[in-house]
């Protein structure tokens, strides 16, 4: 299993005056689906944060992003190892396949990989 990138995520309802700040500090917009904006460094593309207003198809906020190489083999151990799973593996429609895990420190955790 390999880690591709960590991304905090941020509950937020004031995406473009995040957009305005972090700009200030480099970060340029990457994507925006209206409910989820993510913001990168031009010259570090991993480098990234996201300002959430509510997840689209989950009941509840992740605290970070981990985005893998293989999500089910990851989802398999991570099931496997008794962590509360609290958003099942599934493909979302902006594609990525993903599920969430509470982190023993209770942050929620979205794990995914691109399709």
């Amino acid at each position: 299993m390999t880690v591709r990138r960590v991304m905090p995520i941020l509950r937020s309802d004031t995406a473009q005056e995040n957009r305005e700040f972090y700009g200030l500090l480099g970060f340029e917009e990457v994507m925006d689906l209206g409910w989820i904006l993510t913001l990168a460094s031009p010259s570090v593309p991993s480098a990234q944060i996201s300002f959430m207003t509510s997840d689209k198809t989950a009941p509840i906020t992740p605290d970070m992003s981990v985005e893998v190489d293989d999500v089910d083999a990851t989802y398999a151990v991570v099931r496997g190892s008794g962590a509360e799973i609290v958003h099942p593996l599934q493909d979302e429609e902006w594609g990525v396949r993903r599920f969430f895990v509470r982190d023993p420190n209770g942050r929620v955790i979205n794990v995914l990989s691109h399709r």
